[in-house]
């Protein structure tokens, strides 16, 4: 059975069309106006095997804010629609990703509950056109609609390299989650 998902969704402020393929090969085209996102979106489905398709438009003009939130929800969406079942799911996964001075960790629970955990602060406003804030609204995002806990830190100096380090521990965690290990749901309740 193929574990794949598109996702479209159109407002006022922002218009996407997404496609994931978690048993990919990390091939990406991502389009979204912010040059820093649609590098950290590459990097995630380089490190993660996702084969990721982006084709995004917004209200830039305003700022990045609207098309990163909404991105964050049409990817958590689509692996929520990949992951419904969840069976034969390893479940959990980590990563430590290290970049230069950074140290990221990301852990993760593909069980059905969305909550974010996150230890991270930036000196800079922005990286590039992409406001460094927004880093933390993708993440509330994404886990708000893929229904999963997420416990995310990083330390460093240079953002960029925090940020990149980030994404691609979400990458490896991601991957290391979603392996199929057996059959079943890794559940004592039978459920997720």
């Amino acid at each position: 059975m193929p574990r794949s998902s598109t996702v479209s969704r159109t407002t006022r402020e922002t218009s996407i069309e997404l496609t994931i393929d978690i048993d990919g090969k990390g091939d990406s085209q991502i389009n979204t106006g912010i040059g820093f996102f649609d590098h950290m979106l590459v990097c995630f489905a380089r490190h993660s095997g996702f084969d990721l398709t982006i084709d995004a438009k917004g209200d830039l003009e305003v700022d990045g804010h609207h098309l990163i939130e909404d991105i964050g929800i049409v990817m958590g969406q689509a692996f929520d629609r990949i992951m419904a079942e969840k069976s034969g799911i390893a479940r959990f996964g980590e990563a430590k990703i290290p970049m230069d001075e950074a140290l990221a960790s990301v852990v993760m629970d593909i069980g059905g509950r969305s909550y974010l955990v996150m230890d991270a602060t930036f000196e800079s406003e922005n990286v590039g056109e992409f406001n460094t804030q927004l880093t933390r609204h993708f993440f509330e995002s994404f886990v708000s609609n893929a229904k999963v806990t997420l416990h995310a830190t990083v330390y460093g100096y240079n953002d960029h390299h925090k940020i990149e380090a980030l994404f691609k521990a979400f990458a490896q965690a991601m991957k290391k989650a979603t392996v199929i290990e057996g059959k079943g749901v890794k559940s004592t309740k039978g459920c997720l």
